[in-house]
């Protein structure tokens, strides 16, 4: 017979094995809504949310809070990570209570709490039961999780005079214990705000806010993970720091597991627990693999993804188009792409197992889902720890490869039509690039890298367009070959864009090689090797290099003609690059003919907001623009402009020309004001987007300086000019159409500011260079004959000016009409200077 002495039952008190911690952050207003539904009778709440966010931490400061302001309130604090942990905690709150019966051999403990807490004589109080993440523990159909054939939650009591507070990963569970969505509150990571706060709280006065800032974003705003970096900077002063800290974790991969995986050591976490924020995800990642392995299997492979945006039909084999996507190279069918990337596939590939598996990441807060589009999240941190989880049981490449050929079997090329496709997935294949694929997988990152490089191309990303497509290149030059059709490819690619980065030499080279090989192998008319000669014909006319342009346009116009017919896109590109040739020859009625054919056809064939569209139009309007005819000019200016906004974006290299050239309309209608905001515009964007030595980014620079100039701010107009000048003649030649603009445009500001031997200096060099460089007739040499002229009769050589300003006239009569704005402005000088 068990005879147990009778005892007098204690006053409440707390139970909570943590003090409280001074550098706790209030984060808004999650205390006060803890706080408001535990008012309310048989009160349950639930804290979930991500291992390391601070859902204990809370729980701590709430249960002291209410220890403080309610001393005849019990709390109770439950570690209910195991059975074993429940269990301890239940005795213990049989112990302090000293309930009778609870050292009775056979005593059902749980039964016996279960009763006394629904005794509203007892008092009121509070449980909390942390890191509840098991559901097995409270609902498992083995001897865990249940007492008697029930399951352990029907051990928790839902009377009036008690609150329950939930702490967990996993919201399936907390819906469960809590029995509705609004009990639930979801913890994610702070606001920066109080990442700074706690961060200041642990090391102390923040020098640098700034750095402070990229710290805690670095560490994607997670407590735990600021707790653990302040910890290990203070280990280590003075030879560490926050600067140094960042700077070490934004080094490499491997540096920043390194100090994810440092263990500081925390008096307020259960002893259970790691402090390392990696190895407490990982714990989540084992609790997965173990209850639904497709699950994990998902989560491996969404932690190769960009963080955000990660396409669901990507994760879906079932749903991604069984013909996978070709590599077609820019210039025609000849390079298709004959690789077919392999699919891999999981044994759940269904739609409903993969919801499931999605599912199951929500729950257990590792993925967000966008609730509009089939779109996922992870936080960085997160697909870090997966990856390191992965690399630990040799899994990281199976996963690394099956991202890849998801990738590249979704990746589309980077013609206009697929632009909305490649604008979803760009950042995953960004990412893409810095992976170092295995030798099954390399063929599929060539071509990856390569739809990827050109779309990046057509976008003016031209950084990542040459990282990207010049490992493409690598790769298939050495699988393939040079002369292979895909390698071919990528190195025409490759070659437009050191074309439009200004570095001409770089993109001749790779155009001629191009072009020899395509004609060897396809024959001097195959579509392939006339595009490549018009790509070679461009770059001849950047560098100014007319008459071996013009050869070049002409034969390939010619032969499209013949092979393609009058209204075939590549026939109305040939059209479109003569016409440009003719433009920059001063042949302007020549370009017009040709570029109101070109952009009529495109509307008709392709639609009015087609890119290929819209530069017709930007080029017929700069034609209009030079005979003067500035408001036929400016209303295409603005229609470009306008729908490259939309289409492009207002950063894209295309929209910044229309920009440009708008502002120049507005220049010769002497709205200064306008175009001055404009040629801020285009020339900031531009040094961003292109770089300050970029020739676009120079021209623009020297816009701004016409624009100064016509308003007499001339030591504005020289600074800027003086500036574009040595940067043309380093990066484009002394002789260089560009460069003879910008010394004639500074000889100008001098002449202005009455420095006429300065002036005379330049603008006989240019005059010179121009009738050897364009020719005699060219509108730029006579252009540049009226500025010498200019300075001569400001200098008193009145017979040598109006002689040579009449040769200008005769010339301009010629070459421009003698309707034209400049024929008219020299014919009233002559009249002038004659009487």
């Amino acid at each position: 017979m068990f005879l147990e002495r009778l005892e007098t039952p204690p006053p409440p008190f707390a139970t909570i094995p943590f003090s409280r911690d001074p550098d706790f952050v209030d984060r808004g207003d999650i205390l006060d809504q803890i706080d408001q539904r535990c008012s309310e009778p048989a009160a349950r709440v639930a804290l979930v949310g991500l291992g390391g966010v601070g859902k204990s931490q809370l729980a701590i400061e709430f249960a002291h809070r209410i220890a403080a302001r309610h001393p005849d309130t019990w709390v109770f604090w439950v570690h209910a990570g195991t059975q074993a942990r429940v269990d301890e905690g239940f005795r213990a709150i049989a112990d302090v209570a000293k309930l009778p019966g609870r050292n009775h051999p056979k005593a059902n403990i749980p039964q016996l709490v279960y009763g006394w807490l629904c005794n509203e004589r007892n008092g009121k109080w509070v449980m909390v039961l942390d890191s509840a993440d098991d559901r097995d523990v409270f609902y498992g159909t083995t001897s865990n999780g249940t007492r008697n054939g029930q399951p352990f939650a029907n051990s928790l009591p839902q009377s009036r005079n008690g609150s329950i507070i939930v702490t967990t990963r996993d919201k399936d569970l907390a819906f469960r214990l809590t029995g509705r969505r609004q009990n639930m509150i979801e913890i994610g990571p702070m606001a920066q705000t109080d990442a700074l706060a706690l961060l200041e709280k642990k090391l102390g006065s923040l020098s640098d806010t700034d750095m402070a800032v990229d710290l805690v974003r670095a560490l994607d705003l997670v407590p735990l993970a600021i707790s653990q970096a302040a910890a290990y900077i203070q280990a280590r002063v003075p030879r560490s720091s926050p600067e140094k800290y960042l700077a070490e974790f934004r080094e490499s991969e491997r540096n920043r597991s390194k100090l994810l995986q440092y263990d500081g050591g925390d008096l307020r976490r259960d002893g259970g627990a790691s402090n390392a924020i990696l190895t407490t995800w990982q714990i989540s990642f084992d609790h997965i693999r173990s209850k639904r392995r497709s699950a994990a299997n998902l989560l491996s492979l969404m932690s190769f993804f960009d963080r955000q945006g990660i396409p669901g039909w990507v994760l879906n084999p079932s749903r991604i188009a069984q013909d996978g996507m070709q590599a077609i190279g820019l210039d025609d069918a000849a390079d298709l792409e004959s690789d077919d990337s392999s699919q891999s596939t999981d044994s759940d590939t269904d739609d409903a197992s993969f919801e499931d598996d999605a599912a199951m990441l929500r729950d257990y807060c590792l993925i967000t889902a966008d609730e509009t589009e089939d779109k996922f999240e992870m936080h960085g941190l997160v697909q870090l720890s997966t990856r390191r989880w992965l690399k630990a049981s040799g899994q990281q490449e199976t996963f690394r490869q099956q991202y890849i050929e998801r990738m590249a079997a979704s990746f589309p090329t980077g013609q206009f039509e697929n632009w909305a496709m490649c604008r979803t997935l760009f950042a995953h294949a960004r990412v893409a690039s810095d992976y170092r694929p295995s030798e099954n997988t390399v063929e599929s990152w060539a071509i990856l890298l390569h739809n990827g490089g050109w779309y990046a191309w057509s976008q003016g990303r031209y950084e990542d367009a040459q990282q990207m497509l010049g490992k493409a290149r690598e790769v298939r030059e050495r699988r393939l070959g040079k002369d292979d059709v895909a390698t071919l490819s990528s190195t025409s690619l490759l070659a437009l864009v050191f074309r439009d980065r200004g570095l001409w030499k770089e993109a001749e080279k790779l155009f001629v090689q191009v072009m020899e090989t395509r004609k060897a192998k396809l024959g001097a008319d195959h579509p392939a090797t006339l595009t490549s000669m018009g790509n070679l014909a461009l770059t001849y006319m950047n560098q100014g290099r007319w008459e071996e342009a013009e050869e070049l346009f002409v034969q390939v116009m010619e032969t499209r003609k013949t092979k393609l017919g009058a209204d075939h896109p590549h026939m109305l590109t040939s059209m479109g690059n003569l016409a440009s040739i003719l433009w920059n020859q001063g042949r302007w009625e020549e370009a017009e003919k040709l570029e109101v054919q070109v952009m009529e056809t495109r509307k008709t064939k392709l639609g009015a907001d087609h890119p290929a569209t819209l530069t017709s139009m930007g080029n017929l309007a700069s034609t209009l623009w030079n005979h003067g005819r500035w408001g036929e000019a400016e209303k295409l200016f603005v229609q470009v402009m306008e729908t490259s906004k939309a289409k492009l974006g207002a950063d894209h290299p295309s929209t910044l020309t229309s920009m440009g050239n708008l502002a120049s309309t507005y220049r010769n209608q002497g709205r200064w004001d306008e175009a001055e905001k404009l040629e801020v515009q285009v020339m900031e964007t531009s040094k961003t987007k292109l770089g300050a030595d970029h020739p676009d980014t120079l021209m623009s620079m020297g816009n701004l300086a016409s624009t100064y100039g016509n308003q007499g701010r001339w030591e504005e107009a020289e600074k800027l000019e003086v500036q574009v000048m040595e940067t043309s003649k380093t990066k484009l030649g002394a002789d260089h159409p560009h460069t003879l603009t910008s010394m004639g445009n500074l000889a100008s500001t001098y002449r202005n500011q009455g420095r006429w031997e300065e002036a005379e200096k330049l603008e006989v060099q240019v005059m010179e260079t121009s009738k050897t460089k364009l020719g005699a007739d060219h509108p730029d040499t006579l252009t540049s004959m009226a500025n010498l002229a200019f300075t001569w009769n400001s200098q008193g050589r009145h017979e040598d000016a109006l002689a040579l300003m009449q040769d200008c006239v005769e010339a301009r009569q010629r070459v421009l009409g003698p309707e034209h704005p400049d024929t008219l402005s020299s014919l009233a000088t002559v009249s002038e200077w004659s009487s």
